[in-house]
Order: structure tokens, then C-alpha cells, then sequence
């Protein structure tokens, strides 16, 4: 995978035009956050939205989003020349292919990842990088004096936006995992801290004789039973509550789990692997859905979700395809496959031992 200075690179050199110089490149990369805040303020004001109906002048998007009109231009003026909204004539935006991904209400919409991103949870806490990186503890931690686990159970309001932004990224990895992952073997599917639900159901409808159990804590629950409901699987869709630390529920054949052992240190991931070795079936296997860091240091934006991980969570981290075989190993599991998908995520099947 290249990143987006290389991509421009080598579109500039295929063209027959000269590469920016290295000092310009890592400017582009010291700069980044400009970028990405300029996204996240269009994406909370909902820039994309208004302009869901064709083009607007900047004075109409000023008084809908009650912003200062020569800001706001200043503001969509550089989006635009990043290729996110155009100005049609002069003070005039609408939006582009990669501002209709701001748009809210579509299942491949990004407008909450923006959010989340560069909300303070994650935006101050990348800011506090230099303590992670310096005692190996989260960043989020120190400076909100809780994990960000037990944070988003007190704060309702950024915890919903995290619900949706993991729906989000579902949206785009879901379709990969169900196509490249031979779920027909399976007759009961646990989706262990499963969120919304919006995988499982995805694996349901594609699989009419599967039942399947979502299981979160039960505020994630309470909040994903609206999207079960609509899902059309609501009959074959159970839904359990509780700690994944203390049980997940008995008896089923595969139990999965999608970006939930990276959240975690060697020592609370296996924890969690045993509650699924310990509930499952004697045949039963357990579906580990993370990124798989490949060795080397070719791009791939898996490198740099482990320095999210660091940053934001307690202990969690991306894993290489060794460090998972000597984790299942250590919850009694062994690793039979690691099945790549179409997007950037793996399958991690697990066989009991």
C-alpha cells in the first residue's frame, strides 16, 4: 500500500512532471492535520449535508450552520484544493466524490469517523503521543484519568458517535469479510463485543440456516437493538449482555471477534480468548478479525493503527501473524488459518487444542 505522498509521486513522474522535493514531501506529512481538521470541522458542521440538494452560495451555508461567513470560505477554499467540495463560481461550493462520504444517513458514509477523529477524546490524545511513547502507557488515560472504555460508558454523547464511527468502518470491511470467510459450517456465531450488531447481521443474511448471539455490555446493547430490529435478521438474532471478562455466552461453534483483541495487552487479550475456548463447543473455533501486520516496512495502514492503539488504549496493539499464534497458543487455541480479505483486515481462525 503507498502512502499519499508516494501515490503523488509516482502520478507526477508517470506524467512527466517533476516530483516535489523530499523537503516538500515531509512537509505535505508534518501538515497532515491540517487536512484532517479541516475534514472533521466540514463533517461536524455538516458542510456535505447542505449541499446534498445541489450547490449553495457560502452565505446560505453560513447562516445554516451559524458560522462566520469569511472563515467558513476560508475554510471550504482549502478543502476544495484537496479535491473535498469545488467552488462552481466564485463563493458558490458543492460537493465532490469524496465529499459525498461526509454525507450522513448512507451505510458507506465517513462523517462520524471525521467526528471521532478529531473530537478531543482522540484529537488531545494524540497530542500526548510523547507520554505513550515514553512509558508504554495510553495517552487517552493520562490525560482523561480513565480508560477509554469505562470514559465512553460515562459519556454518552461520545460514545454514540464511536458506535457509529465503528459501524462506519464495518461498512467498508464488512463485505470483504463475508466473501472471503466460508461462514456455511457455522450453525450458531457469538459476535463477541459486537457493537451494533451491523457485522453479524451481515453474516446472517448471507447465511439463512445460522443463528447468531450479539454480545456487548449492556449499554452497547441497549443501543444496538434498533439497528437489529430493522436488519431483517431479528429472529435469528439474540442479543446478551455482559463482561466478556467474566463469560460470553455457552454452547455455540464459532464466537468472533472484530477489533477487540487489539484493544488489549497479551495478558487481558488471552483472558478474553479463554471466556470464548472455555464457553464454546468441543468442535468450536474462534474468528479473530484484526489487521495482520506483515513483516518489513512496506506501507500498510495497519502500522500505523498500532500507534492509535498505543495511543488510545490500554496496552492494545496490532499484531503480526507470530504474535497471534503465541496468543491463541497461550488461550489454549491453534491458529489453523489467516484468511486475508478484500480490504485491510484478516480473519484469525482459532481451533481448540
Amino acid at each position: 500500500m503507498q502512502t499519499s505522498s508516494q501515490l503523488e509521486t509516482t502520478s507526477t513522474l508517470s506524467q512527466g512532471i517533476e516530483a516535489p522535493p523530499p523537503q516538500m514531501i515531509l512537509m505535505q506529512m508534518i501538515t497532515g492535520y491540517w487536512v484532517s481538521q479541516t475534514i472533521y470541522a466540514a463533517a461536524k458542521l455538516g458542510i456535505a449535508d447542505h449541499l446534498a440538494t445541489g450547490e449553495k452560495s457560502c452565505t446560505e451555508l453560513a447562516i445554516a450552520t451559524e458560522t462566520n461567513e469569511q472563515s467558513l470560505y476560508r475554510l471550504l477554499r482549502a478543502l476544495a484544493s484537496v479535491g473535498i467540495f469545488v467552488e462552481t463560481s466564485p463563493g458558490k461550493f458543492a460537493t465532490t466524490p469524496l465529499a459525498a462520504f461526509l454525507q450522513s444517513g448512507s451505510s458507506s458514509s465517513l462523517r462520524d469517523v471525521a467526528i471521532m477523529m478529531g473530537d478531543r477524546e482522540h484529537y488531545n490524545s494524540w497530542g500526548n503521543i510523547l507520554h505513550a511513547v515514553k512509558t508504554g502507557d495510553s495517552g487517552f488515560e493520562n490525560l482523561f484519568g480513565m480508560n477509554i472504555f469505562d470514559y465512553y460508558a460515562q459519556n454518552p454523547e461520545p460514545a454514540d458517535i464511536f458506535d457509529r464511527a465503528m459501524t462506519s468502518f464495518s461498512s467498508v470491511e464488512n463485505a470483504g469479510v463475508r466473501a472471503d470467510y466460508n461462514f456455511s459450517s457455522i450453525r450458531t456465531l457469538v459476535d463477541v463485543a459486537g457493537g451494533h450488531g451491523s457485522l453479524l447481521t451481515s453474516i446472517l443474511q448471507a447465511n439463512p440456516g445460522m443463528t447468531g448471539i450479539l454480545f456487548d455490555v449492556p449499554e452497547v446493547i441497549e443501543r444496538a437493538k434498533a439497528h437489529i430490529s430493522n436488519s431483517g435478521v431479528s429472529d435469528r438474532c439474540q442479543l446478551s449482555s455482559g463482561s466478556f471478562f467474566e463469560s460470553v455466552p455457552a454452547g455455540a461453534d464459532a464466537y468472533m471477534l472484530k477489533h477487540i483483541i487489539h484493544d488489549w495487552d497479551d495478558e487481558r487479550a488471552i483472558a478474553i480468548l479463554k471466556q470464548c475456548h472455555r464457553a464454546m463447543a468441543d468442535n468450536g473455533k474462534v474468528l479473530v478479525v484484526e489487521q495482520v501486520i506483515p513483516p518489513g516496512n512496506d506501507p500498510f495502514i495497519g502500522k500505523l493503527l498500532d500507534v492509535n492503539m498505543l495511543v488510545m488504549s490500554p496496552g492494545g496493539k496490532e499484531r503480526t501473524a507470530e504474535e497471534f499464534r503465541a496468543l491463541f497458543a497461550a488461550a489454549g487455541f491453534k491458529v489453523s488459518r489467516i484468511v486475508p480479505t478484500q480490504g485491510i483486515v484478516s480473519v484469525v481462525e482459532g481451533i481448540r487444542m
